[in-house]
């Protein structure tokens, strides 16, 4: 029998598990961009505003670093630096969460040993895996296709700008196939193939704020970095620029040359077993690990570590950009301005960069809570929560114990991204003391619109687990795109308001006013409570 016997058949099963789950990805996708493009040409009249506008980017390398860097001035060239990092995220993400979840979490499960039984063939599940991945790509290429013409975009260049968004979404899903391989656990691999995510916008960023300013003050050539990035590469395409079609090749063997890999490392290892062995525990559990907030401790112990390094070197990368920035803001009102809609909040240059920049890592930070909070997921449908729950521990002490670490955990993220940026910035500013407090303040007061997020995840957990996961990334990136993005897509108050991040004073921008605070605190906790309230009431779900 081939080892690819009967992929078809499982390709199909994949599709009809996942075609919520894609077509909500596809859709929401797709509006993103055609809002992104639409709003160009009601927002900047002529070229000359279009112009001034892409001047504002080139002049402050925080927002190359953050939307990447600009090929023209025409209305596809702007669109793109406003939503085309963000699109190839998007499409990383969908891969990524696509390939795990009919790879390793299906070991994990034990669906993958129950097929096995049938005459299927050894690597059936993940080839079928990748070809759901190359089948949601392709059909992000053609939404992306058709919308952006919609929105008043030139055919050619926006046929660009999908492949390069869909060539992307191929490459991390090769990245995920290798990481089910190494990982023993969905959520391991996830996270592996999440933090390269972050990588690679991290290193096209720095390639983006490095980049060369051409004469004409509207074109930024980025450094050789972002050849490192498969988000670089889809900048290195050039849509509404040069149209590079020939860089897609670079992503299409990037994706070929990672899933051979994952294809050779599945067929070297067990079922159910990762490239990356668990080590063998010692015989008794210490004092610790014998309650349900030290067992929490200990299962996202690794997963925090990663964060908190990840989110050391943004805070770096913020404060040290935090000089540069705010000598440009102080010559360009504005780009002022345009921080300020962004979350800036409208007060002295540097600390409305702050301000603004402060809002994005609180939103990263709430990516560490979801994760941590799906955890709770993961283990009712694994049965291991089965057998927790058959001992002494209470189904309301159990979820306090994941409450209680995720909340920790963010709170230590923020704190250590605050005072990265403020050693950083006040290193360059000469007054360390007093960047280390006014930036650890601007980042723990993303604190409370966090903790909104935690109770979103709790909430659905205990109404509709079976929504817990798209329903939480869904409210990450709702929150994202709407505090990102919200204000310069001219969307309405109401909407821009549903993010919780919306909320909160712009510090250091602004003074720290409690009530918010308090209000969005008591929301979260009420959410919390009404969640764990209801898992205890439902019965356990598979």
């Amino acid at each position: 029998m081939s080892e690819y016997a009967n992929t078809q058949p499982l390709l199909k099963l994949a599709l009809r598990r996942d075609r919520i789950q894609l077509s909500v990805w596809l859709y929401g996708t797709a509006a993103l961009a055609y809002s992104a493009a639409s709003s160009v040409g009601k927002t900047y009249a002529d070229e000359a505003a279009r112009a001034d506008a892409v001047k504002l980017l080139t002049d402050n390398p925080a927002l190359l670093l953050t939307r990447g860097a600009p090929v023209g001035t025409s209305e596809g060239a702007l669109a793109m630096v406003q939503v085309l990092t963000f699109l190839c995220v998007l499409a990383g993400l969908m891969s990524t969460f696509a390939v795990v979840r009919h790879t390793r979490q299906n070991e994990e499960s034990g669906r993958a040993e129950l097929v096995g039984a049938a005459p299927v063939g050894r690597q059936a599940g993940l080839a079928a895996a990748l070809l759901l991945a190359l089948q949601a790509n392709v059909g992000l290429f053609i939404f992306l296709g058709i919308v952006l013409p919609l929105a008043g975009l030139s055919i050619g260049s926006s046929l660009v700008a999908a492949a390069a968004v869909a060539a992307t979404g191929l490459a991390f899903a090769g990245v995920a196939a290798v990481t089910a391989q190494l990982s023993g656990t969905s959520r391991g691999a996830n996270s592996l193939a999440g933090a390269f995510i972050a990588v690679a916008f991290l290193i096209r960023g720095i390639a983006d704020a490095g980049g060369e300013v051409q004469a004409s003050g509207t074109v930024v050539e980025s450094t050789w970095l972002s050849w490192l990035s498969p988000i670089g590469w889809a900048q290195r395409t050039s849509p509404f620029g040069e149209d590079s079609w020939w860089v897609l090749v670079v992503p299409l063997l990037f994706a070929a040359a990672t899933a051979t890999v994952a294809l050779r490392l599945s067929a070297r290892r067990d079922l159910g077993a990762g490239v990356f062995e668990d080590r063998p525990g010692p015989a008794s559990a210490a004092p610790g690990l014998l309650g349900p907030y030290g067992l929490a401790r200990r299962l996202h112990r690794g997963s925090l570590i990663g964060w908190a390094v990840g989110i050391a070197v943004l805070g770096a990368v913020i404060g040290g950009m935090g000089k540069s920035a705010g000598d440009a803001l102080k010559d360009n009102a504005d780009l002022t301005e345009t921080l300020g809609k962004i979350g800036g909040g409208g007060g002295a240059p540097v600390d409305t960069f702050f301000a603004s920049m402060m809002v994005m890592v609180g939103a990263i930070t709430a990516g560490f809570v979801v994760q941590a909070l799906l955890r709770l997921r993961a283990e009712e449908t694994s049965g291991r929560l089965e057998a927790l729950l058959a001992t002494a521990v209470g189904r309301g002490r159990w979820v306090a114990g994941h409450v209680a670490v995720a909340v920790a955990g963010s709170l230590i993220l923020l704190l250590v991204a605050g005072l990265a940026a403020g050693l950083t910035y006040g290193a360059a500013a000469g007054d360390v003391g007093a960047g280390v407090a006014d930036l650890t303040g601007a980042a723990l007061v993303q604190a409370p619109a966090v903790l909104v997020l935690a109770g979103v995840v709790v909430l659905v957990f205990g109404l509709a687990p079976a929504a817990s996961s798209a329903t939480a990334w869904g409210a990450l990136a709702l929150c994202l795109v709407v505090g990102q993005l919200g204000a310069l897509l001219k969307l309405p108050q109401a909407v821009r308001d549903l993010s919780p991040f919306s909320h909160l004073p712009a510090l250091p921008a602004v003074d720290a006013e409690a009530l918010p605070l308090v209000l969005l605190t008591a929301v979260a906790v009420l959410l919390l409570w009404a969640g764990t309230a209801l898992f205890g009431r439902r019965d356990l779900a598979a």
